[in-house]
């Protein structure tokens, strides 16, 4: 017999950000004391402005990077009016989305 996971709803915030933006992005986090962060380098993608790689990069000039939190939706919006003037300085995209956790007291 099967039990039902218990699932809590949140919020997921992906950014795709130049790498020299990382440190404002993390320290907007900690301002609104969201701890819980994990970062991918971004190695190729394309968008509105066509194919792009990283391959040539030297240092973070031209190197992307993603950032994933998950939070509660109640932070929502403290959270990306921080990081809304940092991506808009920089190259950057933002996604949020809806999603459920099973351990709610991470978040």
């Amino acid at each position: 017999m099967s039990e039902i996971v218990q699932t809590f709803p949140k919020k997921k915030i992906e950014l795709i950000i130049e790498a020299p933006a990382l440190k404002n992005v993390i320290r907007a986090f900690e301002k609104r004391k969201i701890v819980g962060y994990t970062v991918f380098p971004v190695l190729a993608g394309s968008g509105h402005e066509g194919q792009w790689d990283s391959s040539g990069a030297v240092g973070d000039t031209g190197r992307m990077t993603c950032v994933v939190c998950v939070l509660d939706p109640a932070e929502l919006d403290l959270v990306m009016f921080d990081v809304d003037k940092i991506i808009r300085a920089q190259i950057g995209i933002a996604l949020i989305s809806d999603v459920q956790v099973i351990r709610r007291d991470h978040f």
